[in-house]
Protein backbone atom coordinates (compact mmCIF):
# COMPACT_ATOMS: atom_id res chain seq x y z
CA UNK A 1 0.00 0.00 0.00
CA UNK A 2 1.43 3.52 -0.68
CA UNK A 3 3.16 5.41 2.35
CA UNK A 4 0.74 8.33 3.48
CA UNK A 5 1.39 11.11 5.38
CA UNK A 6 0.56 11.17 9.52
CA UNK A 7 -3.12 12.64 8.79
CA UNK A 8 -3.42 9.79 6.48
CA UNK A 9 -4.73 11.77 3.62
CA UNK A 10 -2.16 12.12 0.87
CA UNK A 11 0.93 9.57 0.12
CA UNK A 12 4.43 10.77 1.05
CA UNK A 13 6.48 12.33 -1.50
CA UNK A 14 8.84 9.90 -1.49
CA UNK A 15 10.28 10.26 -5.05
CA UNK A 16 9.13 6.81 -5.63
CA UNK A 17 8.78 5.04 -9.37
CA UNK A 18 5.99 2.78 -9.00
CA UNK A 19 6.48 -0.65 -9.94
CA UNK A 20 3.27 0.05 -12.66
CA UNK A 21 5.38 2.71 -13.80
CA UNK A 22 8.61 0.44 -14.34
CA UNK A 23 6.42 -2.28 -15.95
CA UNK A 24 4.72 0.14 -18.33
CA UNK A 25 8.44 1.12 -19.39
CA UNK A 26 9.99 -1.73 -20.27
CA UNK A 27 6.66 -3.37 -22.20
CA UNK A 28 7.19 -0.68 -24.13
CA UNK A 29 11.04 -0.93 -25.16
CA UNK A 30 10.96 -3.64 -27.23
CA UNK A 31 8.49 -1.90 -29.83
CA UNK A 32 10.72 0.67 -30.38
CA UNK A 33 14.06 -1.16 -30.25
CA UNK A 34 12.25 -3.36 -33.07
CA UNK A 35 11.08 0.05 -34.97
CA UNK A 36 14.71 1.16 -34.77
CA UNK A 37 16.33 -1.37 -36.24
CA UNK A 38 13.75 -1.82 -39.59
CA UNK A 39 13.54 2.34 -40.09
CA UNK A 40 16.68 3.64 -39.55
CA UNK A 41 19.13 1.28 -40.97
CA UNK A 42 17.22 -0.10 -43.60
CA UNK A 43 14.82 2.74 -44.85
CA UNK A 44 14.17 1.42 -48.51
CA UNK A 45 12.39 -1.90 -46.93
CA UNK A 46 9.49 -0.42 -44.90
CA UNK A 47 7.39 -1.26 -47.54
CA UNK A 48 8.02 -5.17 -46.77
CA UNK A 49 9.76 -4.51 -43.22
CA UNK A 50 7.49 -2.24 -41.67
CA UNK A 51 3.88 -0.92 -41.54
CA UNK A 52 3.96 1.21 -43.71
CA UNK A 53 5.83 2.05 -46.93
CA UNK A 54 7.50 5.11 -46.10
CA UNK A 55 8.99 7.38 -48.62
CA UNK A 56 11.99 9.00 -48.70
CA UNK A 57 14.51 7.41 -46.45
CA UNK A 58 14.78 10.96 -44.56
CA UNK A 59 10.90 10.54 -43.15
CA UNK A 60 11.56 7.04 -41.97
CA UNK A 61 15.14 7.49 -40.26
CA UNK A 62 13.50 10.67 -38.21
CA UNK A 63 11.03 8.40 -37.08
CA UNK A 64 13.69 6.06 -36.46
CA UNK A 65 15.94 8.37 -34.31
CA UNK A 66 12.62 9.17 -32.26
CA UNK A 67 11.93 5.61 -31.54
CA UNK A 68 15.78 5.02 -30.31
CA UNK A 69 15.82 7.81 -28.16
CA UNK A 70 12.87 6.61 -26.75
CA UNK A 71 13.46 3.50 -25.85
CA UNK A 72 16.79 4.89 -24.55
CA UNK A 73 14.03 7.08 -22.25
CA UNK A 74 11.96 3.62 -21.11
CA UNK A 75 14.73 2.11 -20.50
CA UNK A 76 15.78 4.81 -18.23
CA UNK A 77 12.51 5.47 -16.53
CA UNK A 78 12.26 1.56 -16.13
CA UNK A 79 15.34 1.79 -13.57
CA UNK A 80 15.23 5.19 -12.31
CA UNK A 81 15.71 5.45 -7.99
CA UNK A 82 13.94 9.08 -8.29
CA UNK A 83 10.53 9.47 -10.16
CA UNK A 84 11.59 13.88 -10.77
CA UNK A 85 14.52 12.11 -12.65
CA UNK A 86 12.36 10.97 -15.71
CA UNK A 87 8.75 12.75 -15.18
CA UNK A 88 9.48 15.03 -17.84
CA UNK A 89 9.55 12.73 -20.55
CA UNK A 90 6.16 10.96 -20.22
CA UNK A 91 3.70 13.93 -20.82
CA UNK A 92 5.59 14.67 -24.23
CA UNK A 93 5.29 10.84 -24.84
CA UNK A 94 2.08 10.63 -24.24
CA UNK A 95 1.18 13.88 -26.83
CA UNK A 96 3.36 11.88 -29.20
CA UNK A 97 1.60 8.57 -28.88
CA UNK A 98 -1.98 10.53 -28.65
CA UNK A 99 -0.90 12.17 -32.02
CA UNK A 100 0.37 8.77 -33.60
CA UNK A 101 -2.97 7.56 -32.85
CA UNK A 102 -4.78 10.05 -34.84
CA UNK A 103 -2.76 10.30 -37.51
CA UNK A 104 -3.31 6.03 -37.58
CA UNK A 105 -6.96 6.64 -37.85
CA UNK A 106 -6.71 9.49 -40.88
CA UNK A 107 -4.90 7.35 -42.84
CA UNK A 108 -6.23 3.94 -42.04
CA UNK A 109 -6.35 3.05 -45.82
CA UNK A 110 -2.23 3.67 -46.33
CA UNK A 111 -0.86 0.98 -43.91
CA UNK A 112 -0.14 -2.71 -45.03
CA UNK A 113 -3.60 -4.26 -42.99
CA UNK A 114 -1.79 -7.90 -43.82
CA UNK A 115 1.36 -7.15 -41.83
CA UNK A 116 1.96 -7.78 -38.55
CA UNK A 117 4.05 -4.85 -37.93
CA UNK A 118 0.93 -2.91 -38.56
CA UNK A 119 -0.87 -4.67 -35.86
CA UNK A 120 1.56 -4.13 -33.70
CA UNK A 121 1.78 -0.33 -34.66
CA UNK A 122 -2.24 0.43 -34.29
CA UNK A 123 -1.94 -2.00 -30.70
CA UNK A 124 0.92 0.70 -29.26
CA UNK A 125 -0.34 3.83 -30.47
CA UNK A 126 -4.07 2.71 -29.21
CA UNK A 127 -3.29 1.43 -25.81
CA UNK A 128 0.25 3.64 -25.11
CA UNK A 129 -1.48 7.21 -24.47
CA UNK A 130 -3.87 5.69 -21.84
CA UNK A 131 -1.27 3.85 -19.76
CA UNK A 132 1.45 6.68 -20.42
CA UNK A 133 -0.99 9.72 -19.14
CA UNK A 134 -2.20 6.93 -16.37
CA UNK A 135 1.27 6.08 -14.91
CA UNK A 136 2.24 9.84 -15.03
CA UNK A 137 -1.13 10.54 -12.71
CA UNK A 138 -0.54 7.79 -10.37
CA UNK A 139 3.28 8.50 -10.36
CA UNK A 140 3.45 12.79 -9.62
CA UNK A 141 1.96 12.03 -6.74
CA UNK A 142 5.05 11.16 -5.17
CA UNK A 143 7.36 13.43 -6.95
CA UNK A 144 9.84 15.24 -4.72
CA UNK A 145 10.70 18.62 -4.36
CA UNK A 146 13.61 20.50 -4.91
CA UNK A 147 16.04 20.12 -1.63
CA UNK A 148 18.89 23.13 -0.70
CA UNK A 149 22.19 22.57 -2.38
CA UNK A 150 21.17 20.46 -5.62
CA UNK A 151 21.93 21.91 -8.71
CA UNK A 152 19.84 23.89 -10.61
CA UNK A 153 20.06 24.84 -14.46
CA UNK A 154 20.97 28.48 -15.06
CA UNK A 155 17.78 30.85 -15.64
CA UNK A 156 19.12 31.91 -18.98
CA UNK A 157 19.55 28.32 -19.98
CA UNK A 158 15.81 27.28 -18.65
CA UNK A 159 14.29 29.48 -20.75
CA UNK A 160 16.02 28.92 -23.69
CA UNK A 161 15.11 25.42 -23.17
CA UNK A 162 11.48 26.58 -22.59
CA UNK A 163 11.63 28.86 -26.22
CA UNK A 164 12.67 25.75 -27.88
CA UNK A 165 10.24 23.64 -27.00
CA UNK A 166 7.32 25.94 -27.63
CA UNK A 167 8.95 26.61 -31.33
CA UNK A 168 9.28 22.78 -31.75
CA UNK A 169 5.66 22.55 -30.84
CA UNK A 170 4.61 25.30 -32.83
CA UNK A 171 6.17 23.55 -35.46
CA UNK A 172 4.26 19.97 -34.83
CA UNK A 173 1.07 21.45 -34.56
CA UNK A 174 1.11 23.46 -38.04
CA UNK A 175 2.81 19.98 -39.69
CA UNK A 176 0.22 17.92 -38.27
CA UNK A 177 -2.98 20.14 -38.94
CA UNK A 178 -1.52 21.29 -42.05
CA UNK A 179 -0.79 18.25 -43.62
CA UNK A 180 -2.42 18.52 -46.87
CA UNK A 181 0.11 21.90 -47.65
CA UNK A 182 3.41 20.74 -46.06
CA UNK A 183 4.45 19.01 -48.99
CA UNK A 184 4.55 22.46 -50.52
CA UNK A 185 6.87 23.89 -48.30
CA UNK A 186 9.10 21.45 -46.38
CA UNK A 187 13.18 20.74 -47.16
CA UNK A 188 12.30 16.86 -48.71
CA UNK A 189 9.11 15.23 -50.23
CA UNK A 190 5.86 14.65 -47.52
CA UNK A 191 3.03 12.56 -47.76
CA UNK A 192 0.00 14.04 -45.37
CA UNK A 193 0.79 11.12 -43.58
CA UNK A 194 4.85 11.15 -42.90
CA UNK A 195 3.59 15.09 -42.64
CA UNK A 196 1.39 14.31 -39.19
CA UNK A 197 4.03 11.96 -38.30
CA UNK A 198 6.52 14.03 -38.30
CA UNK A 199 4.44 16.84 -36.43
CA UNK A 200 3.95 14.21 -33.92
CA UNK A 201 7.76 14.01 -33.34
CA UNK A 202 8.32 17.82 -33.09
CA UNK A 203 5.40 18.28 -30.49
CA UNK A 204 7.96 16.07 -28.03
CA UNK A 205 9.42 19.51 -28.02
CA UNK A 206 6.82 19.78 -25.24
CA UNK A 207 9.58 17.95 -22.96
CA UNK A 208 11.42 21.66 -23.19
CA UNK A 209 8.06 23.62 -22.48
CA UNK A 210 8.47 22.36 -18.51
CA UNK A 211 11.76 23.64 -17.84
CA UNK A 212 10.86 26.42 -15.57
CA UNK A 213 8.85 24.24 -13.07
CA UNK A 214 11.77 22.47 -12.35
CA UNK A 215 15.47 24.26 -12.55
CA UNK A 216 17.04 20.86 -11.00
CA UNK A 217 19.60 19.27 -13.06
CA UNK A 218 18.31 16.06 -12.16
CA UNK A 219 15.28 16.58 -13.75
CA UNK A 220 17.04 17.95 -17.10
CA UNK A 221 19.74 15.61 -17.28
CA UNK A 222 17.87 12.39 -18.72
CA UNK A 223 15.58 14.47 -20.90
CA UNK A 224 18.83 16.16 -22.34
CA UNK A 225 20.56 12.98 -23.37
CA UNK A 226 17.52 11.59 -24.74
CA UNK A 227 17.56 14.48 -27.04
CA UNK A 228 21.08 14.27 -28.06
CA UNK A 229 20.93 10.91 -28.73
CA UNK A 230 17.79 11.50 -31.21
CA UNK A 231 19.46 14.60 -32.63
CA UNK A 232 22.59 13.51 -33.32
CA UNK A 233 20.71 10.31 -35.35
CA UNK A 234 18.74 13.23 -37.28
CA UNK A 235 21.68 15.21 -37.98
CA UNK A 236 23.43 11.67 -39.28
CA UNK A 237 20.07 10.90 -41.40
CA UNK A 238 20.72 14.21 -42.82
CA UNK A 239 23.99 13.72 -43.99
CA UNK A 240 23.11 9.88 -45.36
CA UNK A 241 19.86 11.31 -46.97
CA UNK A 242 21.24 14.47 -48.49
CA UNK A 243 20.50 14.09 -51.92
CA UNK A 244 16.65 14.12 -50.54
CA UNK A 245 16.77 17.84 -49.35
CA UNK A 246 15.80 20.69 -51.65
CA UNK A 247 19.01 23.17 -51.67
CA UNK A 248 16.76 25.97 -53.17
CA UNK A 249 14.73 26.06 -49.65
CA UNK A 250 15.72 28.16 -47.36
CA UNK A 251 14.22 25.93 -44.96
CA UNK A 252 16.43 23.22 -45.82
CA UNK A 253 19.46 25.42 -44.27
CA UNK A 254 17.56 26.53 -41.65
CA UNK A 255 16.76 22.98 -40.21
CA UNK A 256 20.39 22.18 -40.50
CA UNK A 257 21.57 25.34 -38.70
CA UNK A 258 19.01 24.67 -36.16
CA UNK A 259 19.78 21.43 -35.47
CA UNK A 260 22.75 21.82 -34.87
CA UNK A 261 23.26 24.15 -33.09
CA UNK A 262 20.83 23.00 -30.52
CA UNK A 263 22.91 20.15 -30.36
CA UNK A 264 26.01 21.52 -29.63
CA UNK A 265 24.23 24.17 -27.10
CA UNK A 266 22.58 20.88 -25.52
CA UNK A 267 26.16 19.53 -25.32
CA UNK A 268 27.93 22.20 -23.77
CA UNK A 269 25.31 22.58 -20.98
CA UNK A 270 25.29 18.91 -19.98
CA UNK A 271 29.14 19.35 -19.66
CA UNK A 272 28.95 22.33 -17.50
CA UNK A 273 26.53 20.98 -15.42
CA UNK A 274 27.64 17.76 -14.93
CA UNK A 275 30.95 19.08 -13.69
CA UNK A 276 29.15 21.18 -11.05
CA UNK A 277 29.54 19.16 -7.14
Amino acid sequence: MPAEDNTGASPVRDDRVLPVTRAVAFAIVPFLVVAFAVLYPYPPDTGRLFAWAIRPAMSAMVLGSAYLGGAYFFVRAGRAAAWHTVKGGFVPVGVFASLMGIATVLHWGLFSHRHVAFWLWAFLYFTTPVLIFAVWIANRRYGSVPQPGEALLPRIAVWVIAGAGVLALVMGVVLFAGAASAPGWWPWHLSPLTARVLGAIFCLGVAGIGAPLDRRWSSARIPVQVAGVMLVLILAAGIRAGGEFDPHNALTWILAAGFTGVTAALAGLYVRMERQP
